[in-house]
This record gives structure tokens, C-alpha cells and sequence, in this order.
């Protein structure tokens, strides 16, 4: 399982991969230097989809109700 960098995925790769190391660490065929190691990318994985997630959060509180109701266009975010 290759390390990709962590902060180039999307929330979707990142949670495919965090999957795999899951399912990898579930299936209990790795050794334990292994178990280790993706433990830790997983760890890395699952600090970026929380990021990602809060971003994604204060991008939809900015979002505002125009005069006539109905939702106006959020503030152009940034995500990195």
C-alpha cells in the first residue's frame, strides 16, 4: 500500500484509502511492523477528512438567505 500525499486527496480518495486500512488491519494478515505503519497513515487520513469535513461545514454556514429566500452563492472558500 503505497503512502500518497495525504493533503492532495479529496475526501472521497482519502476516505477510500482509510477504508483499505481498515480492511487491511481488520483482515489481520499484515505483520505488526506493518499493522504499525498504516496505522499511522490511517491516522494521518483520518486528521484530513475531519479537516475536509469542518471546511466543508463553515463553507454551508456561510452560505445566506438572499431577500427573496432563497439561498445565495457561499463565499468563495479556499481549500488546501
Amino acid at each position: 500500500m503505497t503512502k500518497p500525499d495525504v493533503k492532495s486527496l479529496s475526501f472521497e480518495e482519502a476516505m477510500g484509502q482509510l477504508e483499505k486500512i481498515v480492511d487491511a488491519l481488520d483482515s489481520g494478515d499484515v505483520s505488526l511492523e506493518k499493522s504499525i505503519d498504516i496505522y499511522e497513515q490511517g491516522a494521518a487520513l483520518q486528521r484530513h477528512c475531519e479537516d475536509k469535513l469542518k471546511q466543508a461545514e463553515m463553507r454551508v454556514q456561510k452560505i445566506v438567505a438572499g431577500a427573496d429566500g432563497k439561498a445565495t452563492a457561499a463565499e468563495d472558500t479556499s481549500f488546501e
